[in-house]
């Protein structure tokens, strides 16, 4: 089973050396509050506000009570058995080893992609900073930055990632303390609009319930990437004290910064003004508030929090593939450690998402359309691996081990069932809409295909 608390050190000549543990509390705390203000919020939302209006507060809401349950259980087995294999390890662990393959793989696949699409977005703000500069240029410089950065140690990682997240952390405070000011009517040169925006274009529920379902599936991959500090536990000096500690204030994160900065947007701006949607949502409101060059400061602000999660990905993406290798899920030479750092595995991962650009050049009419619906619902097939690994190991530990139960899931079993029956209902719901349907089918095929892989491969190694 993956674990990074061996005793062996790191070395050149040892390809199976474990992970370093190089980041610090102050890097992990930093992760944990800042990875919830990931790209999916502030460039994903306009979208969810454009179908849901007003309801859109209770969307976020909806899928961050989702958020917090799966959290709490992901938190409690990794403080349990800290691993940079995360939830593929605790799969493996507690269904069997088909399960850790198939959940790693795809999540593999998924941050690897994002990290292309996080790229050719902030390259998409630089070249409206810089008109007439290449857009792929500026993805490969991202790349080989975030890339290099991380192939020389994990505590550049931690770093870079400790300096984004306090500036999206201090951007989105002040945003929320200016908005709050601005509703009351106490911002100096700006009225209150009282519940106007709420009530009116349509009322609260502009286009209905299916307006808030579409709000709802958008919400719910806007949550993206809080699995990430799990993973960086792993290689923290004090790993079940940092997962602890991210799991316990992961509520009031995801209420303040999600579903409060929702709730003062609408309050400001109708949601109906076109600029929700092209501007984005925190820059139009911004904009309306008419503080001189706060839009275009957002804007700067959301390109850090495309590069922090190209960062993060990038990261996220060599720690599960190492650890699918270490338990002789992958190739081996994934697996070559250096200096504490999976360098060949890095490296795969930054090609993977800089051929997700060149194919978004190359082939943006079937290609690369078929890749992104590929990858379009595995958020939520992870969460289910969550779920049932939680509900077949919460017993086990008990059992044999009670005493690393560090964190404890609510109301077990109960509030675990309902998550399970908050994720089929997602499914369903995606089943019910045009646009996500091919999403669920596409990610459903990837799903089986690694299944019957991951499984054909238990089975061999078994009659070994």
């Amino acid at each position: 089973m993956s674990r990074t608390t061996l005793d062996t050190p790191p070395t050149a000549s040892n390809p199976h050396a474990p992970l370093s543990h190089g980041l610090k509390q102050r890097h992990l705390s930093m992760i944990a509050l800042g990875g919830v203000i990931g790209a999916g919020l502030f460039v994903g939302s306009g979208a969810g506000i454009a179908a849901a209006g007003p309801s859109i507060v209770i969307a976020y809401a909806v899928s961050g009570l989702l958020v917090m349950l799966v959290m709490r259980m992901l938190g409690e087995m990794s403080a349990a058995y800290p691993s940079s294999g995360s939830f593929s390890a605790h799969a493996e662990r507690a269904i069997g080893p088909w399960a850790g393959f198939t959940a790693g793989w795809s999540f593999w696949v998924l941050l690897c992609t994002a990290v292309g699409l996080e790229g050719i977005g902030a390259a998409k703000i630089v070249t409206g900073w810089l008109p007439g500069t290449p857009e792929w240029a500026w993805v490969a410089l991202f790349m080989v930055v975030f890339c290099v950065a991380n192939l020389a140690a994990v505590k550049n990682f931690g770093e870079f990632e400790f300096w984004f997240a306090a500036l999206k952390v201090g951007a989105i405070s002040l945003f929320l303390v200016l908005g709050v000011l601005a509703v009351a009517g106490v911002l100096p040169g700006t009225d209150s609009p009282g519940a106007s925006n709420l009530t009116g274009q349509g009322g609260f529920l502009p286009h209905g319930g299916e307006g808030l379902v579409v709000g709802l599936l958008a919400s719910v991959f806007a949550y993206g990437g809080l699995e990430t500090v799990t993973i960086a536990a792993a290689e923290s000096q004090n790993p079940v004290q940092g997962v602890a500690r991210a799991v316990r204030t992961a509520m009031w994160r995801i209420a303040l910064f999600y579903i409060g900065s929702m709730a003062v947007i609408v309050t400001l701006v109708p949601w109906d003004s076109k600029e929700v949607v092209e501007k984005g949502p925190y820059v139009a409101a911004l904009d309306h508030l008419g503080i001189p060059g706060a839009g275009q400061l957002m804007n700067v602000v959301v390109f850090v929090a495309l590069l922090s999660a190209m960062n993060a990905n990038i990261y996220g993406s060599s720690r599960i593939a190492y650890s699918l290798v270490e338990r002789g899920q992958g190739p081996k030479a994934l697996g070559r450690v250096s200096a504490g750092v999976p360098r060949v595995a890095v490296l795969v991962s930054c090609v993977f998402g800089f051929v997700c650009v060149l194919l978004s050049h190359w082939r943006p009419d079937d290609v690369f359309p078929w890749l992104l619906n590929m990858i379009g619902a595995v958020i939520l097939v992870v969460w289910i691996f969550i779920a049932v690994s939680q509900l077949l190991l919460r017993r086990r530990v008990e059992r044999e081990a009670p005493e690393k139960l560090v964190v404890r899931m609510w109301l077990f079993p109960a509030l675990t069932w309902v998550a399970l029956a908050g994720m089929a209902a997602i499914f369903i719901l995606m089943a019910r809409q045009p646009d996500t349907r091919v999403q669920l089918y596409s990610t459903g095929g990837m799903t089986l295909f690694l299944a019957a892989v991951g499984y054909a491969w238990q089975r061999a190694r078994a009659r070994r």
